[in-house]
């Protein structure tokens, strides 16, 4: 399934390896408080630096508006690494130009170096020709780990594989390999559940799913925008009025394998501690609004969930971040471990709520990118992969 080269194609003893991780992690007061991006990254550069390579990371953190901006720097993700490697990590102020390629020059088969953040360049997003071979120019091949960035064609994930020979690293190998697989070829019955805020954002994948899989159910906020176009009064819910047609023709398209929830949790406002109450799907009383699935939709959908061969996952199905409301998500979070099938969770929500429902170790693949996880369920092909030498 998987067509392009790894690092394990190519010998990389001896030569600097410019490898695009994704390290956007949070981080708050100069230090990362969630590394799982990191930890993700790690098989690849410690497969290299026992290869005998010198490792130099390139990633963007965070969207700084005008330039090199501290609260963005990379230099907390070089200090968390060099813990986790259990050894000296340097860093680079810079990504390319004299900083970048006096630090590339000194470093030693064996050593890691952390270049700064390649947003701090404008160019990086216009995917810069110039940025790109200046990029290439601290190296001799290209490895692109990152595949949370690898649905933008940016100068570090698309542009430097002109300059350089291109190939996977180990994260981004597994993600197309689970992804592309439960698209291509799943092991039937084939279940996508779906939820989160907006229709609007998956319209391509719905589409591609409804084409695809067996059965697709719906959760969160997408919900009422279905529920409105089925004619139901929704109250005070978060409905997209713009996505309104298109929630019809995907109705119309799904037929029976759209399943919608059968009963809903219901508050009187927008936060924690609203009043609520479980009711049967019917017109949601003015001044309510739905917040979360209800226990009679939980016991439908694991009856589909339970014996299911493939499950892909994206999007919660209720406003979880509120323990009042987070009982739907968590319930099917607990049956999407105990199916036996292959199961794979994306986008950041949803991977939150199997963390929370500590679940997490029972998920066969959890996928590191929201944006190139939905690209792919939608069948796109992503540039930073497209640009990677076939095997």
């Amino acid at each position: 399934m998987f067509n392009k080269k790894t690092i394990r194609d190519i010998d990389v003893k001896d030569k600097k390896v410019l490898v695009r991780v994704d390290f956007n992690v949070p981080i708050k007061d100069g230090v990362v408080s969630d590394d799982t991006r990191i930890r993700a990254a790690l098989p690849t550069i410690q497969y290299l630096l026992d290869q005998g390579a010198a490792v130099i990371l390139c990633s963007h953190l965070g969207r700084p508006k005008e330039g090199p901006d501290p609260q963005f720097s990379m230099r907390p993700t070089a200090e968390h690494l060099s813990k986790l490697l259990g050894k000296p990590v340097a860093f680079a102020e810079d990504c390319i130009g004299p900083v970048a390629e006096e630090a590339a020059a000194k470093l030693k088969p064996g050593e890691v170096l952390v270049l700064e953040n390649t947003r701090f360049h404008k160019e990086e997003t216009k995917n810069d020709p110039e940025m790109a071979r200046q990029l290439a120019a601290l190296a001799d091949i290209y490895v692109n780990d990152a595949f949370g960035s690898a649905h933008r064609a940016h100068a570090s994930t698309e542009g430097v594989a002109k300059f350089l020979p291109a190939v996977a690293g180990f994260l981004m190998e597994k993600e197309i390999q689970y992804l592309g697989q439960a698209i291509a070829n799943p092991e039937k019955p084939f279940v996508a559940i779906l939820g989160g805020a907006k229709i609007s954002d998956k319209i391509g994948v719905i589409r591609n799913l409804l084409a695809k899989a067996d059965q697709v159910l719906i959760g969160g906020g997408m919900a009422n925008t279905f529920f409105k176009a089925q004619g139901y009064p929704v109250g005070d819910s978060l409905v997209e009025d713009e996505a309104l047609e298109v929630a019809k023709e995907l109705l119309a398209q799904g037929g029976t394998k759209l399943r919608l929830p059968v009963d809903v949790v219901i508050a009187d406002k927008f936060e924690d501690g609203a009043q609520k109450r479980t009711m049967a799907m019917g017109p949601i009383p003015d001044g309510w609004r739905i917040m979360d699935i209800g226990p009679e939709t939980v016991a439908a959908y694991r009856k589909v969930i339970l014996p299911a061969g493939t499950i892909v996952w994206n999007g919660p199905m209720g406003v979880f971040e509120f323990p009042n409301f987070a009982e739907g998500t968590f319930e099917i979070a607990k049956a999407v471990a105990e199916c036996k099938g292959t199961t794979i969770v994306g986008g950041g929500d949803s991977v939150a709520a199997v963390a929370k429902a500590g679940v997490a170790d029972r998920i066969t693949h959890i996928s590191t990118g929201g944006g190139a996880s939905l690209e792919m369920l939608e069948g796109l092909v992503l540039p930073g992969v497209a640009a990677l030498l076939d095997k």
